[in-house]
C-alpha cells in the first residue's frame, strides 16, 4: 500500500505544480497587461516593479488553485488510468477509495491552508498590493525632453529645447518659461546652448545655459499692468536648479488603506458587519421619526388653523375645503414635496449603505468559498480523470476548463447578485459549491462502481431498448 500511495502522490504532485505556476504566470501576465500605461515611462526601480508583481501573484493564488486541483486531479488519475494501473490495484482488491485516500488527504490539507491563505495572508497581501499600485499609479511619469516640444513635467517650469545631441546631455536652442512665482509668463530665460546635468544626489536637474538672455516683467506699486517695468539680462553663463522631488515614489501611508474590505480577515470583516448592522438599524428609526415630525408638524398645523377635519373626506368636501383655506393646499403640497425629497435621499443612503454591507458579507463568506471550492473541485476531477481514463494534456484539460468556467461563471454570477442587492450574500457565494457538490457526489459514484459515462455505445443501447419498450 505504500509503494501504491507513493505512486499516486507522486503522480500528483508534478501536474499540480506544474498547473498552479503555469496558471498563475498567465494570471500575471493578464494583471501586468492590465496595469501596463501605468508602469511604463515612469522610471520605476526593478525591485519596486518585483514587489508589486510578486503582491499581484499574492492576490491571485484564489483563482489559479481550484483549477490547478482540478486539472492535476483528473490529470493523475486520468494517467492511472491510461496505463491500466487502476485496474491492476481494483484486481488486487483495493477500492477506489483507498487509492484515492491520499490525494484525499492532500486535498483537505490544501483547503485548510486555502482558507488560511485567504483569512490571514491574502488580507495582508491585498493591503501591499492596493498601496503600493496606488502610489505607482500617483506617480509621475520619468523626466523625458524631447526635441521641439515643451516638457511640463516639473511643476512650475516649462522647457523647450531645439536639438538634443547625441550625449543627451548638450543642449541647443533652449526655451525656459518660470512660473514658479505663481504670477503666469512673467520670465522667459532664452540660450543659445547648454548643458544638463543630475546632481550627485539625483534630487536636481542642473541645466548650464550659454550665450543667453533672460526676460522678466517687473510688478511695481501703483503702475498698471499694461505698463510694469520689463528686466532684461545678458549672459555668457546661468545656472538653473530643478527639484525633483517629485518624480520620486512616494509610499502612502498603509493605514489609509485597511478599511477596505479586501484588507480585513473574518473577525475584522464579522466586527465591521456587527457596526454597519446597528448603525443601519439606527438610521431607519431617525428616518421613521423624522417623518413623524414631518406629520405631526403638518396635523397641528390643521389645528392651529381651526379646521374641522371630516373624517368621511369627499371629493367636495376637499373642494370646500381648497376654497375656505386658500393656503392650505400650498402648505400641505410643500410639505409633501419636502418628504418625497427626504424620502429620496433617505433611500440613496440606505441603498449605499446595504450596498457596503454586502460588499463586507460578500469578502466575508469568500473566505470559506475559496477552500471548499478546491475540495469539491478535486472530488469532481479525481472520478473523472478515473472515468474518461485518458493522461496528458489534451481530454483533461478540455474537461477542466469547461468544469472550472461553469464554477466561474456561477460564482461570478451570484457574486454580481449579492452586491447588487438581489439575493443575500450567504446564498450568491454559495450558489457555486451548492451547484457543483452533487456533480462531484455522482461522479464519485460513478468511478466507484466503473460507470462507462463517456461510453457513447452504453447510451446508445439504453436509447435502443427504450424506443423499443416505447413501441410495445
Amino acid at each position: 500500500m505504500k509503494k501504491l500511495y507513493k505512486l499516486v502522490l507522486t503522480s500528483f504532485i508534478g501536474p499540480f505544480a506544474a498547473t498552479f505556476f503555469v496558471v498563475l504566470f498567465i494570471l500575471l501576465m493578464q494583471f501586468l497587461w492590465k496595469y501596463i500605461d501605468d508602469l511604463v515611462g515612469k522610471g520605476l526601480e526593478w525591485y519596486v516593479v518585483s514587489e508589486l508583481l510578486f503582491y499581484a501573484s499574492a492576490t491571485l493564488v484564489p483563482l489559479a488553485l481550484p483549477l490547478a486541483i482540478l486539472v492535476s486531479s483528473i490529470m493523475t488519475l486520468g494517467n492511472l488510468a491510461e496505463n491500466y494501473e487502476l485496474v491492476a490495484a481494483k484486481s488486487a482488491g483495493i477500492s477506489l477509495q483507498r487509492i484515492l485516500a491520499p490525494l484525499l488527504v492532500v486535498a483537505v490539507l490544501i483547503s485548510v491552508l486555502a482558507f488560511y491563505f485567504s483569512n490571514v495572508l491574502l488580507p495582508y497581501t491585498n493591503l501591499k498590493m492596493g498601496s503600493l499600485l496606488y502610489d505607482v499609479r500617483q506617480q509621475k511619469p520619468a523626466l523625458y525632453i524631447r526635441e521641439g516640444i515643451f516638457y511640463n513635467g516639473i511643476d512650475g517650469y516649462s522647457i523647450k529645447i531645439g536639438k538634443k545631441e547625441s550625449d543627451n546631455q548638450t543642449l541647443q536652442n533652449v526655451i525656459i518659461y518660470d512660473h514658479s512665482a505663481n504670477r503666469g509668463n512673467v520670465k522667459v530665460v532664452m540660450a543659445k546652448s547648454g548643458k544638463m546635468a543630475m546632481s550627485e544626489d539625483e534630487k536636481f536637474l542642473i541645466i548650464n545655459l550659454y550665450e543667453g538672455n533672460s526676460y522678466e516683467e517687473q510688478s511695481a506699486v501703483g503702475v498698471k499692468a499694461n505698463n510694469e517695468p520689463l528686466l532684461r539680462t545678458k549672459f555668457k553663463s546661468y545656472r538653473i536648479r530643478f527639484d525633483l522631488s517629485t518624480f520620486k515614489l512616494n509610499r502612502t501611508n498603509e493605514d489609509l488603506f485597511k478599511d477596505n474590505y479586501q484588507m480585513m480577515n473574518i473577525n475584522q470583516l464579522r466586527s465591521a458587519l456587527d457596526t454597519f448592522d446597528v448603525q443601519l438599524a439606527y438610521r431607519k428609526s431617525e428616518i421613521n421619526n423624522t417623518l413623524k415630525t414631518y406629520y405631526i408638524g403638518f396635523r397641528d398645523s390643521l389645528f392651529t388653523s381651526s379646521i374641522k377635519i371630516d373624517t368621511s373626506f369627499t371629493e367636495n368636501n376637499y373642494a370646500l375645503l381648497v376654497n375656505d383655506h386658500p393656503g392650505l393646499y400650498e402648505n400641505a403640497l410643500s410639505s409633501a414635496r419636502n418628504i418625497k425629497s427626504y424620502l429620496l435621499s433617505a433611500s440613496d443612503e440606505l441603498d449605499s449603505r446595504e450596498r457596503l454591507i454586502s460588499r463586507f458579507s460578500i469578502e466575508w463568506h469568500r473566505k470559506y468559498t475559496l477552500s471548499i471550492a478546491c475540495f469539491i473541485l478535486f472530488l469532481i476531477g479525481a472520478p473523472l480523470g478515473a472515468i474518461i481514463r485518458k493522461g496528458g494534456i489534451g481530454m483533461p484539460v478540455v474537461v477542466s476548463v469547461v468544469f472550472f468556467l461553469i464554477f466561474h461563471i456561477t460564482s461570478i454570477m451570484g457574486e454580481k447578485f449579492a452586491r447588487e442587492g438581489v439575493i443575500e450574500a450567504k446564498v450568491g457565494m454559495w450558489i457555486a459549491p451548492v451547484l457543483l457538490l452533487p456533480i462531484g457526489v455522482f461522479l464519485v459514484y460513478k468511478a466507484t462502481h466503473d460507470s462507462a459515462l463517456f461510453d457513447m455505445d452504453s447510451y446508445k443501447s439504453f436509447f435502443t431498448r427504450f424506443i423499443k419498450k416505447s413501441k410495445k
